[in-house]
């Protein structure tokens, strides 16, 4: 039986695969909504409302495929994952008012959800702790590629074949995906027929130092909410995410009302802001990766990535507030999106170093639950805040998120193995 080396790393470009699609999907609405709504006589708060229901099936989809994940396993429960979102973005070609649009995006978020706690429960399996951080980067560069292609393809789409098919051909990618997904993934690595005998050894080899004391505990949600360590990822995630969704949701609509630009310019400019962000969710990964190889403690490497992107968001997110051209805008956007990725990328790692992987998928899912609360709440404010056009309130309330999830992080206590009914050893952030 033939093997491959790093296998690993195909897994991780597969995962990353699925999520430019994902993000592909998720951003058509917004890159055609200036076409869209001029045909069909929407506006901005029928759009602030399609939003809100695709986030609340997106909080429903977080914690039902976080238990999907840890049930049936990643194979099976990321074939369900993209089968119902990309049916639902393909069932978008019949929707014909804001109605329509809310159910399918409704569908779209629960498929989309799937997404994260799968991604996060295959780096749990597939890496060792100190590569973690890196292959979170990794998929979460996809989120950023994904959103960099987005905006000129589908307005490309859109110029040729109109709004309507061009939600067809997207939904045709997800399809495509599943054919390599169920020939490579067929098991997690410690049976998976292709991996050698070496790569087996360092994966599991590596995982120890987080499962030793973890595998024996395996919390039920109950428990797995005693924990202070659990309260902080959901915290983190809850404050920090409103500040990604205010540019993927909001950011064709700025570019649009603030500078006039149609659909043709938000597809020229709207992909440069993600390019800040894949850099960021790489550089995050690789250099917590690289303080862990020198030594430095989970918890320390862990911590010290994550304020240092939220350092670069704060300042960036204020002097966007004041930008006065399209290109300073997207500069600034980029450097927040930076170090949101450089900081996301280590705090969807927190809960492969808390628990087990049968426990991994229902932290992640509904830490995300609680993200995307904290999403809602932000979008339904997003057309009182920017009334008239003036955005100014709304990179202010990004800007006031930050501090939070610092907090929130360090409140979480020391990032290590979580133990039952024990004292938690504390380290110094």
């Amino acid at each position: 039986m033939t093997t491959k080396k790093g296998l690993r790393w195909l897994v991780i470009t597969l995962v990353a695969a699925a999520t430019i699609i994902n993000y592909i999907d998720r951003s058509a609405l917004a890159v055609m909504w200036p076409g869209i709504a001029a045909e069909l006589g929407l506006d901005k708060r029928d759009y602030a409302n399609i939003i809100t229901v695709f986030l609340i099936g997106y909080a429903i989809g977080q914690s039902l495929f976080g238990k999907i994940f840890d049930a049936l396993g990643t194979r099976i429960g990321f074939l369900l994952s993209i089968v119902v979102w990309s049916v639902s973005i393909g069932l978008h070609f019949v929707a014909r008012s804001a109605l329509s649009f809310e159910l399918f995006r409704a569908m779209l978020g629960v498929g989309e959800a799937g997404n994260w706690p799968g991604a996060t429960k295959a780096i749990a399996e597939w890496f060792p702790v100190r590569e973690r951080a890196l292959g979170q980067g990794i998929f979460g560069a996809g989120a950023s590629v994904g959103s960099i292609i987005a905006p000129p393809l589908v307005a490309f789409l859109y110029a040729y074949v109109g709004w309507k098919t061009t939600f067809i051909l997207i939904g045709a990618l997800g399809f495509i995906w599943i054919v390599p997904w169920l020939i490579v993934y067929k098991s997690g690595p410690d049976s998976h027929p292709w991996i050698t005998a070496d790569e087996r050894a360092y994966i599991l080899g590596g995982q120890k130092t987080t499962q030793a004391v973890a595998d024996e505990y395996v919390p039920t949600m109950g428990e797995l909410l005693r924990h202070r360590q659990s309260w902080g990822v959901i915290a983190a995630r809850f404050f920090i995410d409103p500040v990604w969704w205010l540019f993927v949701g909001w950011l064709p609509l700025y570019l649009n009302e603030k500078f006039g630009f149609d659909v043709k310019q938000i597809g020229l400019f709207g992909w440069v802001p993600y390019v800040g962000a894949g850099i960021g969710a790489l550089a995050g990964g690789w250099f917590c990766g690289r303080l862990l190889a020198r030594g430095w403690s989970v918890n320390r490497a862990r911590k010290f990535v994550i304020a240092l992107g939220l350092i670069v968001m704060f300042p960036a997110l204020l002097l966007t507030a004041i930008a006065a051209t399209p290109l300073a805008a997207v500069l600034s956007i980029a450097v927040i999106l930076f170090g949101f990725q450089a900081a996301i990328t280590n705090i969807q790692t927190l809960p492969s170093d808390f628990f087990s992987g049968r426990t991994v998928g229902s932290l992640a899912g509904v830490s995300g639950t609680a993200a995307v609360l904290g999403v809602i709440g932000c979008m339904q404010l997003v057309p009182v805040l920017t009334a008239g056009g003036n955005y100014t309130l709304f990179f202010v309330l990004g800007a006031a998120l930050v501090p939070l999830v610092y907090l929130s992080i360090w409140l979480g206590g020391a990032v290590e193995p979580v133990r039952p009914h024990a004292i938690q050893v504390k380290e110094t952030p």
